[in-house]
């Protein structure tokens, strides 16, 4: 039988919860984790859900000094998950998922930290002049959720290279990252946040913002989706790295949501103009190939041949 074979029932009923909340909240998602043996894809789901809490706050509709309490009692829930202090039967059932995941796997908690770190640079509303300084709310946001998964997958004993696997997951979560915030330009504007670096969008005539479904007047908008594009290009190619390194599925599940976004970016790398009049998807059947692909190893063969010509 795969996964846990000693879940209690309270446990069970917690990550049957976390993982009802990762179907309904993040397809993307659920359908690469489903790859995964049982007590990894219970992990990830517990490892989405509590990441799904503090997203939801920091996109919530309360008033910014409320939402930094909110913030707080939700990294004190953290920590006491980080002391073994919740029960099976609290009545918490994230809490409980992700504390038993917690036990199951080395997962490195402080990366939740960053992402109530990069929450709360949301809710002060913050910009970001230069690249440099976008990937440091990137890094919290995205990076550090490829480490805290990286804790649940694990790497292959005697994989060349470990000791930078941490590094790779990082890089691929930058790259997913930069790849949302090119595909949610305008809804993001919509509610008054732009990511892309002030730097950028000034080079490329684009200072204005994104309000409408036709891009600011007089700008070069295919100009800087095309310069984004490259950008998340190069760190998709610098994560993926990571591949070789992990055992089958774990590798299939990380092929897979990647393969997603890198397919995301294809997308609006030929029709830039559509990041502004909706959101750019992969239908179904298209996901189910890049399942495909990643389950049988192709991409993390690929590397491992790029590599070995290094």
């Amino acid at each position: 039988m795969e996964g846990p074979t000693d879940v209690s029932p309270p446990v069970q009923a917690a990550y049957s919860y976390c993982e009802a909340v990762t179907g309904q909240q993040a397809r993307n998602f659920a359908y690469g984790i489903r790859l995964l043996p049982t007590d990894k894809r219970q992990a990830m789901s517990a490892l989405y859900a509590f990441s799904r809490r503090v997203d939801d706050i920091g996109d919530g509709t309360l008033a910014p000094e409320a939402k930094r309490d909110r913030l707080e009692v939700t990294r004190a829930l953290l920590d006491r998950v980080r002391q073994g202090a919740i029960a099976e039967d609290d009545t918490d059932p994230v809490a409980v998922a992700l504390a038993d995941a917690a036990q199951r796997f080395p997962i490195p908690l402080d990366g939740l930290d960053e992402l109530i770190d990069g929450v709360q640079m949301d809710v002060r509303g913050e910009a970001y002049e230069t690249w440099d300084d976008l990937k440091v709310y990137c890094r919290c946001v995205a990076g550090a959720i490829g480490r805290l998964s990286l804790g649940v997958f694990g790497t292959q004993p005697g994989a060349r290279g470990a000791e930078r696997a941490p590094e790779y997951a990082d890089t691929l979560g930058l790259a997913l990252q930069l790849t949302n915030i090119l595909r949610d330009v305008r809804e993001d504007a919509a509610n008054g946040r732009t990511y892309l670096p002030a730097d950028d969008l000034a080079k490329f005539g684009s200072s204005a913002g994104f309000h409408s479904a036709t891009p600011p007047a007089g700008s070069d908008f295919a100009g800087l989706v095309h310069f984004e594009v490259r950008r998340a290009r190069a760190l998709f190619a610098e994560g993926y790295r990571l591949l070789p390194m992990l055992d089958r599925r774990s590798g299939a599940c990380v092929a897979a949501m990647a393969g997603i976004y890198r397919r995301l970016l294809d997308r609006i790398e030929r029709d830039p103009e559509a990041v502004l009049r909706g959101r750019v998807s992969l239908p179904g059947r298209e996901k189910a190939f890049v399942a495909v692909r990643g389950l049988s190893g192709l991409d993390a063969r690929h590397i491992t041949r790029q590599r070995g010509r290094v």
